[in-house]
């Protein structure tokens, strides 16, 4: 059963809830592992986490706002709870960002230390970044702190567990939970920041739309510097009672569909660009114990529907979120799934639709309610956070509702030219590419264009890919002429970011370059 959203019950923070779960569903039970497969119970997590709290006092002395630069892993859970449990503040670090954004990010939080694990920085061939970044931050690895452990630290974190609560730091519901940063779908990453009642209740609003059975494991590739890998897939678990394998790339395609099987595996978090290479690696029996899939962050395709439908029996479920959100706003149901939409909002959500000139379906959505954030900050006022006006965010997305109050996407208000007047979805553009060419990544920018305002571009993964085909397809389908892509630039693999999102920064610049050229 689905459990009921009461919001000042819910409102704690996040080590309180932690302390909640543990006491909920027992400290002996095993919550977390890794691909070190040494197991986790509430009791050593608790531990664990104070023990890492003590070392990073001796270690950060007065900072407030550290840096975590670390895998999905227990690592890196550790090391985020521990910050929280001595009252400081994690701000996850995108290692996929380059050391321009990273710079920022860690300029606008106000970020003097970066943690970060030489094993992680050598398995992921980050040697020139973290040199890089010891420019302009200290780097402090957890290998160091380990070797400076001592017995009365070890003696600190057991009588800590015992008493967790008179130990922690008590903090406020209020408090910043977390800084991260948008992925930078569109230009430069933004700092959002959230609190730790943000995060606890869009934990709380997921269960109370959708059954999560405590018995379950859940598969969490996806990196905690993006808001679905760590609200979804490394908070959920632990504040729902349910056992969670943190996995530390989603580009491991080969390796990922058999650990689903050996890890008896029964929720994954995804996108559709990892979970469809998945499908097409998996043996037969991999999904065997996979209850179902929750994909975000982008479109799930008709094709990834399709394989897992057909192939595996796998409803994918898809869902939709922004990290403004913390970041789950609507997602479908295994038993009602909605295909063609994300569901309806979570419980305690509140939507506007905001009329879009040129757009005659939907609206601009604008949401409100206990997941939105505190608010933004940037470079040229680090200190100040800007709030949504009256707590309403402006999601950038366009999207219509139907009678069901489940949520379409139209597509991104920044995704819509404007040719010869009349407005034309980018996104749309983009699926019906994907319907002549299921089997292949295609991406859709627009160029300003003398005569109509913006023209569009196609770039596309599939060598044999031609116009007439596409227009042939647009035709049948009764979609205007305007619509139709004018250049076509053929690409070896379309570029995304660590978040599985299509980059559309990269790409925009490459169909410029391609059009200066011509």
């Amino acid at each position: 059963m689905v459990r009921p959203f009461d919001v000042e019950a819910e409102t704690k923070s996040l080590f309180d809830a932690l302390l909640d779960a543990a006491e909920t569903h027992g400290k002996s039970k095993v919550i977390i592992e890794d691909q070190d497969r040494q197991p986790s119970d509430y009791n050593e997590f608790i531990l664990r986490t104070f023990v890492l709290a003590r070392l990073f006092d001796k270690a950060l002395k007065k900072e407030t706002r550290i840096g975590l630069m670390l895998p999905t892993s227990m690592g890196g859970a550790l090391s985020f709870f521990a910050l929280h449990a001595h009252g400081r503040t994690p701000v996850m670090i995108n290692f996929t960002a380059g050391p321009a954004n990273i710079k920022t990010g860690c300029l606008t939080a106000r970020v003097k230390t970066v943690i970060t694990s030489k094993r992680f920085v050598q398995q992921a061939k980050l040697e020139d970044l973290v040199e890089a970044m010891g420019h302009f931050v200290r780097i402090l690895y957890l290998e160091d702190l380990r070797k400076s452990l001592s017995l009365p630290d070890k003696l600190y974190g057991l009588a800590a567990s015992k008493l967790p609560r008179r130990f922690a730091h008590k903090a406020k519901p209020s408090d910043i939970g977390v800084i991260l940063f948008t992925s930078g779908s569109f230009g430069t990453p933004r700092g959002v920041v959230l609190t730790q009642a943000n995060l606890v209740l869009n934990c709380a609003q997921i269960a109370a739309h959708i059954e999560l059975k405590p018995e379950w494991v859940c598969f969490n590739p996806m990196p905690i510097f993006h808001s679905l890998g760590l609200t979804g897939g490394l908070i959920l678990p632990l504040l729902q009672g349910m056992r969670s394998f943190q996995y530390p790339s989603p580009l491991h395609v080969k390796q990922i569909p058999g650990l689903l099987k050996e890890t008896k595996a029964s929720l994954l978090f995804s996108t559709d660009t990892f979970l469809n290479q998945y499908a097409r690696q998996a043996q037969p029996d991999d999904f065997s114990t996979l209850a179902f899939v929750v994909c975000g962050a982008e479109k799930v395709r008709d094709e990834t529907h399709k394989l897992f439908s057909e192939q595996y029996g796998l409803t994918v479920i898809e869902g939709y979120g922004v990290t403004e959100t913390s970041p789950v706003l609507a997602v479908n149901l295994p038993t009602d799934n909605h295909y063609g939409t994300v569901g309806r909002a979570l419980p305690g959500m509140q939507l506007r639709l905001e009329v879009v000139e040129g757009i005659p379906e939907g609206g601009r959505l604008h949401v409100k309610g206990p997941n939105v954030m505190a608010g933004y900050i940037n470079l040229e006022t680090p200190d100040v956070i800007e709030a949504p006006k009256d707590g309403w965010h402006d999601t950038g997305d366009i999207v219509s509702i139907d009678r069901h109050g489940c949520i379409r996407i139209l597509g991104r208000a920044k995704r819509f030219a404007k040719i010869a007047g009349e407005m034309v979805s980018l996104t749309a553009v983009e699926r019906l590419a994907e319907e002549v060419w299921p089997d292949h990544r295609h991406a859709v920018v627009s160029l300003a264009d003398d005569k109509k305002g913006e023209r569009l571009v196609l770039l596309t993964d599939h060598a044999a890919a031609d116009l007439s085909t596409l227009s042939d397809q647009a035709k049948e389908k009764g979609v205007p002429a305007l619509a139709i892509p004018k250049k076509l630039v053929k690409v070896e693999s379309i570029p995304v970011l660590g978040s599985g999102k299509t980059d559309y920064v990269t790409l925009q610049k490459l169909a410029e370059v391609v059009a200066n050229a011509a």
